[in-house]
């Protein structure tokens, strides 16, 4: 039997972090290293220890200890509060891993942008546009400046990948939660010189190796400008996207990279993939959410799932956050304009009421 690797948090179900989780599973046994292992994941587990991944020091230990019984094949996390703890765990073991000083500048906003001003890269500043550095969960650009794009990075030693692009629509301010996310296996940006010269860079400015990187770039008149740099998989179940569009399985690269293996990143399909959220028009309470069961029946649908339940408190989309969506479902397609189209007629199959409370956010 393979050797497990050790996954540092669960993370939530409707955070969309069961498909990787599956994925994996299917390849490698996985030991959860979480405080209260969520019921959800116990079918893809081969055991789990009782730990709280945000607790380094008490964490570390905990899996030192299982490890010296039973032998591991490598650590995994998709969580930016876990990596520091990943990164002591596999110094410790002597496994492939982020190294301690990348871990924490990747965790902490400001440490990140020190370093990479440091390398010259050029970056933007998430507390001054309102945007957040978590992967899936992007800002708005301000007046004048230009698009969102996450590269979906594979790096092996010196070696950066570019697996696929991630295009973002993000939410109205203040919050700007993304809509929805759309990855293209013929996207033009991907022979942008610029943009995988930028990305190679800051792969390179953080040590990067033997990781899955989700890079966001902010596309401006100046040229690409780091946002965020999250070194594990991203989650809105971007992976899934781009297995849709390319092909490429970002989660079982990232067990093989976690364990020292070469991954596959050969492409096998050309296609567009795209991911639509449903927030609520008004707060208040659900009162009604019904996904009409003919959607399956859509030759572009590819999953769809509703995310809430009536009797939820929930907030508008001016200043939600992920946990008030309500739905989520997936199409595919030869292109992104076929995928938009899917997007729309998915959405007619969505009914919601919510009874109305008093608006919290008023001036």
């Amino acid at each position: 039997m393979a050797q497990p690797v050790v996954l540092l948090g669960a993370g939530r179900r409707d955070s969309c972090d069961e498909f990787p989780l599956a994925r994996i599973a299917a390849v490698r046994p996985v030991v959860l290293v979480d405080p209260d292992p969520p019921a959800w994941t116990r079918p893809y587990l081969a055991g789990y220890l009782t730990a709280d991944p945000a607790r380094e020091a008490h964490t570390t230990e905990a899996v030192l200890a299982y490890a010296a019984g039973h032998p591991v094949a490598g650590v995994l996390t998709w969580s930016r509060a876990h990596l520091t703890t990943a990164a002591r765990i596999t110094a410790r073991l002597g496994l492939p891993g982020l190294p301690y000083e990348t871990a924490a500048a990747c965790a902490d906003p400001v440490a990140l942008r020190t370093l990479l001003h440091r390398s010259r890269l050029p970056t933007t500043g998430p507390r001054d546009e309102g945007d957040t550095p978590d992967a899936g969960n992007t800002g708005q650009a301000r007046d004048g400046e230009g698009p969102l794009v996450s590269a979906e990075t594979v790096v092996l030693d010196d070696e950066v990948h570019i697996v696929a692009l991630t295009r973002t629509t993000p939410g109205p301010p203040p919050a700007r939660s993304p809509l929805r996310h759309h990855v293209h296996a013929h996207d033009g940006l991907l022979h942008n010189r610029f943009l995988r010269t930028c990305v190679e860079r800051t792969a390179r400015a953080l040590a990067l190796t033997h990781t899955v990187a989700h890079i966001t770039l902010r596309l401006t008149a100046r040229g690409p400008r780091v946002l965020a740099v999250a070194p594990h998989l991203p989650g809105d179940l971007i992976p899934l996207l781009v297995e849709r569009a390319t092909g490429v399985d970002l989660a079982t690269a990232a067990a093989a990279l976690a364990t020292g293996d070469q991954p596959d990143l050969t492409p096998t399909r050309q296609r567009a993939a795209a991911v639509q959220f449903a927030y609520p028009t008004v707060t208040g309470r659900l009162t009604h959410l019904h996904l009409d069961p003919a959607a399956e029946h859509d030759p572009s649908a590819d999953h769809m799932l509703l995310t809430r339940h009536p009797g939820d408190p929930v907030t508008a989309a001016p200043h939600a956050d992920v946990t008030d969506r309500l739905a989520r479902w997936v199409a595919t397609g030869e292109d992104p304009t076929a995928c938009e189209e899917a997007l729309r007629r998915l959405a007619r199959h969505l009914t919601v009421t919510v009874a109305p409370a008093p608006d919290v956010h008023a001036a």
